[in-house]
């Protein structure tokens, strides 16, 4: 699985009152330290990856595609619970300590050190992420609507060598759900109090306005759901 390790460092996390059409979930903007580096997976899961794990028994779920293929297509249609079998499975398989993302280290390799609301600047077009072309966003032009998943990669890295942490598909992170950041934690960490039942996706998708593309946007659904927009992405825990 392609990696790329993500320093330490600090940003401000959520979206400013200034931002265009943001939402109050998004707030209170509060400052983050991520301690210490850590890996991130360059892409989403991939089918290809995901299809070997179940080969090998670690994942007991075997998605559908809608028919749009598989390959370097990410995996679509996997709940949260089947990202922790994903990831416990990887552990093993490697030795290498494996898990998601928490949602505030999400957020700060996805800003990638950019404040606007992607890591392309204030606005984002379909030539840069995979998303509904046919709503724009801060004065953007309408685009593509491709109404579907493409190979991961399709699109430039942002600053920090991660490809599609816009669009393609939402990310399922550690995260409890939770309706805003009051009592959040500042040290990078997952948040584990709150709506456990619910876990926290980012990134948006595929089938989303730009809008929803933006870096500070969160969404929140029950472990066990699935769709055609979910994927995940990977983190590992380096050894200090």
């Amino acid at each position: 699985m392609p990696a790329t390790s993500m320093p330490p460092g600090e940003f401000m996390m959520g979206s400013p009152d200034s931002e265009p059409e943001r939402d109050d979930d998004e707030g209170p903007v509060h400052r983050v330290t991520i301690p210490a580096a850590f890996g991130v997976g360059k892409y989403e899961v991939t089918f290809d990856e995901w299809d070997v794990c179940v080969s090998a028994g670690g994942c007991s779920h075997k998605p559908g595609d809608e028919g749009w293929g598989r390959g370097r297509r990410p995996v679509i249609c996997v709940d949260w619970d089947d990202s922790q079998e994903y990831v416990s499975w990887l552990s093993k398989k490697t030795g290498k300590t494996y898990r998601l993302l928490s949602e505030a280290e999400w957020e700060y390799v996805a800003r990638a050190g950019t404040t606007t609301p992607f890591h392309t600047g204030e606005q984002i077009s379909t030539s840069q992420a995979n998303f509904d072309g046919n709503y724009t966003y801060n004065g953007s032009i309408k685009g593509e609507f491709r109404k579907r998943t493409i190979p991961v990669g399709s699109f430039g890295a942002n600053q920090l060598g991660l490809h599609d942490v816009h669009g393609n598909v939402w990310k399922w992170v550690q995260d409890c759900g939770n309706d805003n950041y009051k009592g959040a934690p500042a040290d990078g960490s997952a948040r584990t109090s709150g709506d456990c039942s619910r876990r926290v996706l980012r990134g948006s998708s595929w089938d989303f306005n730009p809008r929803i593309l933006r870096s500070s946007v969160r969404f929140w659904l029950r472990t066990d759901f699935r769709s055609s927009g979910i994927g995940f992405r990977v983190a590992r825990t380096l050894p200090r």
